[in-house]
């Protein structure tokens, strides 16, 4: 690995893994090995219908349709998570706390969504789940991985898709990895062109879109 790639590697993760905690959206406790959170989550990985157990969602957004495929087999209780968020109209605000945005957005690794209104403000989430991150699955292009904090079980509603193919958010032994739970299907050019909007500061949060990229619908297309 050359130092500039290196370095390169180490800005990304302090972006994923900032102070701010951006990455995620509980601000609680740590919950590794917490029972009250392992328990409820196993018993969503039960209920996957594994029958169908790639149900796809489409996200409409303001740069046009995402279709996601999720892989309920890999990581079933992500998996399972995405979807009571998309039936609970969290993402485009049926649930009453206002539509989410794309809010960070970092062209050439990845962009990040689910979790803040369009004034920036953070949406109250669920409770946070098991890192699924080594399930086989790889953090490369037009994939979907759960955002979370410095703490791997910590993910609860934000989610990122990658920009192109990122090894270092892998799972490997000493590095708890981001756990992909899904693929886009179609509609990687409005990805490609969220990835090109202009960015800046706000608040204490950086690589914000300028005009809000708004998640305008969220459903699914298959159960």
């Amino acid at each position: 690995m050359s130092k500039k790639y290196g370095i390169k590697k180490a800005i990304l993760l302090c972006c994923l893994l900032g102070a701010t905690g951006l990455i995620g959206c509980y601000k609680g406790k740590n919950v590794v090995d917490n029972q009250d959170i392992v328990k409820p989550i196993q018993e969503q990985a039960v209920k996957t219908d594994k029958a169908n157990s790639k149900p796809q969602v489409a996200l409409e957004t303001t740069m046009g349709e995402i279709v996601i495929e999720l892989d309920g087999q890999a990581a079933p209780v992500t998996a399972a998570n995405f979807v009571q968020y998309v039936k609970a109209g969290f993402f485009d605000g049926k649930d009453g706390q206002g539509e989410t945005i794309f809010h960070r957005v970092i062209p050439d690794f990845m962009i990040q969504g689910g979790g803040f209104t369009p004034k920036m403000q953070q949406k109250s989430s669920g409770k946070p789940i098991v890192n699924e991150a080594a399930n086989g699955l790889k953090n490369d292009r037009g994939t979907i991985a759960m955002a979370r904090t410095n703490n791997p079980n910590s993910a609860t509603c934000q989610f990122f898709i990658n920009l192109k193919n990122n090894d270092f958010l892998n799972y490997a032994p000493g590095n708890p990895g981001y756990a992909v739970f899904g693929k886009v299907i179609k509609g990687m050019e409005a990805v490609d062109a969220i990835a090109k909007v202009k960015t800046g500061n706000h608040g204490p949060h950086g690589d914000v879109p300028v005009e809000p990229v708004l998640i305008q619908s969220a459903k699914m297309l298959s159960e």
